[in-house]
């Protein structure tokens, strides 16, 4: 906050209008936006900083929390499982007491990942608020998350991954729309999401080049009800990416974005630069591995290969979380001013 001349603090209008506007989606009446009150405590902004392979870390989710935004990372991240644990005490110890947005934690459900048993040991015991599952469909990680009051977030690129995630009973859906960083699929946000809101009444985060706060925004306006953001969220100072891997996404337009299935076998986002340093031939004739969880943590080509969406041709800094926060917010804050004049 500003202060006057007499030192009284003075709330500046964005401010007044996030504090007026940031959680009122939640308890509208004019909108259907079911977020799960257990990741609505102390939540400032709808957004969820996406958990990225090797990027991902306490410090980036610790200080993404401590702004209102939920941070999560991959279980995977950590290595062996029992880091999980500690990085799990660790953020628990930082956050605890303090008005922070929840955590999460993504588990790969494929039956490659051996240590999916546990990890999951490791999240029931801590109890960590959102699990968000990808590649493969478990009812029963479901129902162990939902014994100890956590809810479960399933990443889809197309509506039968979709469905089968519904119908395994997962409380929210993250489909990964086109142009996003990671394993995005290809379908346009507007007709995913639209399908998604007709036949799933749970949580939808919509995913895929988000990367201001004008497109949470626009995403609860296609009938999302948080924004899933990961290239901006490498581009921070709390990211553990690469000095290199930041500025290749300062320096890249989304045009330097090559989507491939030649890197993992399934189809990504990566920065053209990468591929290129690693003389990895992303044609048609070039050899596509066996997909296996297993083979996506352990390929070292993932250290050197980087993943981005196309929203790197919208950012140009590597700021704080907290500095990121704030202009998010501040941009958000103003579609609702714009609506208000416009009215």
């Amino acid at each position: 906050m500003a202060l006057t001349g007499n030192g009284t603090p003075v709330e500046r209008p964005w401010q007044a209008s996030v504090r007026a506007n940031t959680l009122a989606y939640a308890v509208s009446e004019s909108q259907s936006m079911p977020i799960p009150a257990i990741l609505q405590e102390n939540l400032q902004l709808p957004v969820i900083a996406a958990p990225m392979f090797l990027v991902s870390g306490t410090r980036l989710v610790i200080e993404t929390c401590k702004q209102g935004i939920i941070g999560t990372l991959p279980a995977l991240n950590a290595r062996p499982s029992s880091q999980l644990d500690e990085w799990l005490d660790e953020i628990e110890s930082e956050l605890t007491g303090k008005k922070a947005a929840r955590f999460g934690v993504m588990l790969p459900v494929h039956k490659s990942n051996r240590r999916l048993e546990q990890d999951l040991d490791i999240v029931i015991r801590h109890r960590v608020p959102l699990v968000i599952t990808a590649a493969g469909h478990r009812p029963d990680v479901i129902a162990a998350v939902h014994a100890y009051g956590g809810v479960v977030f399933h990443d889809a690129i197309h509506m039968k991954h979709a469905m089968k995630a519904a119908e395994a009973g997962v409380d929210g859906i993250i489909p990964i729309c086109a142009g996003g960083g990671g394993n995005a699929g290809t379908l346009n946000p507007f007709t995913f999401v639209s399908q998604l809101r007709e036949q799933f009444a749970g949580t939808i985060v919509l995913g895929g080049a988000l990367g201001a706060g004008q497109h949470v925004r626009a995403a609860q306006l296609l009938g999302a009800d948080f924004a899933y953001m990961g290239t901006r969220f490498i581009a921070t100072t709390e990211a553990n990416a690469n000095p290199r891997f930041k500025q290749m996404i300062l320096d890249a337009q989304s045009t330097d974005v090559v989507y491939t299935n030649k890197v993992t076998g399934i189809g990504a986002s990566f920065l053209r630069e990468s591929l290129l340093k690693a003389r990895l031939d992303w044609g048609d004739g070039a050899r596509v591995p066996d997909v296996t969880v297993e083979n996506e943590e352990e390929m070292i080509a993932w250290r050197d290969i980087w993943s981005a969406g196309q929203g790197v041709g919208l950012i140009g800094d590597a700021p704080t979380v907290a500095e990121l926060a704030r202009r998010l917010k501040s941009e958000y804050a103003a579609t609702f001013a714009g609506h208000a004049e416009v009215a």
